[in-house]
């Protein structure tokens, strides 16, 4: 960035916060429901993002809304691991000072919603004791780093992808003392300040942080469960005898964007090099370090990485600016492509003796409700059982480490709850996700979780009528373009462009490799199937053998897909 180009806000509230200190610990304990325009930007640093519950809004005498404040706290959980005793303490969270509501993120981490600022720091707190963090859940820093959850054993592959996950995120974490001064305290009421080797300074961040946020995933060729063309970062595993080898670096996937200002776009990652093993944590940080130098911090809206590379004219360029800082040259990547998708549901066997099993959770959303008890559910099996908890990058839950002896155990606990087991939900809600949406999030223009269900209830009838049941495609739903579902790469992307009324995207795939493209604009809600369906039923006529829905909508392109559409309504 050029020295005439003035800093964004948010740049001037980093540069002058102390390492995220700025107001944070006197506003928490100034009576007030809420934190001023600086501390609730520093909060995200710190995995907490300030909300407001759309619903309950009252309109005052002068006819404005006013708004009654809480907060949502996201706990970071690299690769998605965690115990039975931990995710049996966020459930006590939820209920204790949030919403009576735990939710599995796209991203593999926790989300508890509703905490009010009274709350915040005993919530913190807890987290920190059941030995989990909120630092850099959020925030202009790495996010959490995500892997494949699957805890399969018979070969070290994919618990080295774990290791990396955790070694990774423990590496990019900051080095602030500033989260634990203000959140943590030890048993005599004082603050821990957690030093790294005595340093209060950011040797990777600097004093700015980054630019923007930073998402990083690892991944198979055989299992993009993690969507690594939708990250910044993405390490794909390159495998040799049942062992990685090194990784192909995938640079400058993002899938916000402001489709008012035609300066922003949705990217997928490129390929950038292969690098050995042991040489993934140096340059991913080398990756990070241009971001923080060259990274727009005059404009949020263009801060990502997938600009900064477009900025300093392409990859090639941005490749060489990278091995400057790392300080050798990097191998071209590997020939290696993506090939399926293990979301991990249902029983399997993990190659020690032990089973897993992977269930569906719809949209992430953990609660009890009357015709199904799912929070009450996993406290069973988490006590009786104490199984391994791994959350999927699909908002879906893994037990793992299940004896054999225990697998009807687990069964029947889940039945005597009606929670649907995985076999018995269709393909369509099995490979759907939304994002929360409304009522919280401050972004969201229109419904997404609360909207999908209905519409994958319709869309069942559908496919059923059409003998379609089968099928596996992606569908995914954001109440705002910013893309946090990544429905820019999906079979079928529903994005809320106002209120109401949704973008329709197909031609992406479950693979994740290939972006879709707007079938129809501006669709009401109550007209989204309506609109589905001439294309399932061109799919029934004229798809190829093993031809998924979102290759079809590809290689059918779109004048073909709306010529059928008008053939078929008379619209």
């Amino acid at each position: 960035m050029s020295e005439s180009e003035k800093l964004s806000a948010v740049e001037t509230a980093k540069a002058v916060s102390d390492y995220l200190r700025g107001d944070i610990a006197q506003e928490l304990v100034d009576n007030l429901d809420h934190f001023g325009k600086d501390s609730v930007q520093l909060l995200k640093n710190h995995g907490i993002y300030q909300q407001d519950n759309r619903d309950s809004r009252e309109v005052g005498e002068d006819g404005k809304s006013a708004r009654q404040h809480s907060f949502m706290v996201r706990t970071k959980i690299p690769g998605g691991a965690l115990t039975s005793d931990q995710l049996l303490a966020e459930l006590d969270l939820c209920d204790k000072f949030g919403n009576q509501t735990l939710r599995v993120t796209t991203r593999q981490g926790l989300q508890l919603h509703g905490i009010v600022k009274g709350d915040l720091k005993q919530t913190v707190a807890r987290i920190n004791e059941i030995k989990m963090s909120t630092l850099a859940a959020c925030g202009d820093v790495e996010r959490n780093v995500m892997a494949p959850p699957v805890p399969y054993k018979n070969d070290p592959v994919h618990t080295q992808m774990q290791q990396l996950a955790v070694d990774l995120a423990e590496h990019l974490c900051p080095r602030t003392t500033a989260y634990h001064e203000i959140w943590v305290e030890d048993e005599n009421g004082e603050t821990k300040s957690k030093l790294f080797g005595g340093e209060e300074i950011e040797p990777i961040y600097g004093k700015v942080y980054l630019p923007r946020k930073f998402k990083s995933a690892i991944g198979l060729p055989g299992d993009n469960s993690v969507d690594l063309y939708a990250q910044d970062l993405g390490l794909m595993a390159v495998c040799e005898d049942f062992e990685i080898v090194g990784y192909n670096l995938l640079v400058g996937g993002g899938f916000g964007v402001t489709p008012s200002a035609k300066k922003t776009f949705v990217a997928i990652a490129q390929p950038l090099a292969f690098v050995r093993a042991d040489q993934a944590i140096d340059v991913a940080t080398a990756i990070i370090k241009v971001q923080r130098d060259f990274g727009n911090r005059a404009d949020r809206k263009v801060a990502r990485l997938k600009y900064t590379i477009v900025d300093m004219g392409g990859i090639a360029a941005f490749k060489q600016k990278v091995e400057e800082y790392y300080g050798q040259p990097l191998d071209p990547p590997r020939p290696i492509v993506v090939s399926d998708f293990d979301d991990g549901m249902g029983w399997h066997e993990q190659g020690d003796g032990l089973w897993f099993y992977g269930l569906n959770i719809e949209n992430g959303r953990i609660h009890d409700t009357p015709s199904m008890q799912l929070k009450t559910a996993l406290r069973e099996i988490c006590r009786e059982l104490q199984p391994g908890i791994r959350l999927t990058p699909h908002q879906s839950m893994l037990f793992t480490d299940i004896k054999p002896a225990d697998k009807d155990r687990l069964i029947e606990i889940l039945r005597r709850h009606h929670v649907p087991l995985s076999e018995e939900i269709s393909e369509v809600r099995r490979w759907s996700m939304a994002c929360p949406a409304l009522p919280t999030c401050g972004l969201s223009i229109t419904e997404s979780e609360r909207a999908l269900p209905g519409m994958i209830d319709q869309m069942e009838v559908e496919l059923k009528r059409l003998g379609l049941e089968s099928e596996r495609f992606t569908v995914r739903m954001t109440g705002c373009p910013n893309g946090c579902a990544r429905p820019y790469n999906s079979d079928i992307g529903l994005v809320g462009k106002a209120k109401g009324k949704y973008t329709v995207f197909v031609g992406g795939r479950r693979l994740g490799d290939r972006l879709n493209f707007i079938f129809k604009d501006m669709v009401p809600a109550e007209e989204v199937v309506t609109t589905l369906v001439p294309l399932f039923e061109f799919f029934k006529e004229a798809s190829e053998p093993d031809e998924t829905f979102g290759d079809f909508c590809y290689r059918q392109g779109l004048d073909a897909l709306l010529a059928r559409a008008e053939q078929t309504t008379g619209a």
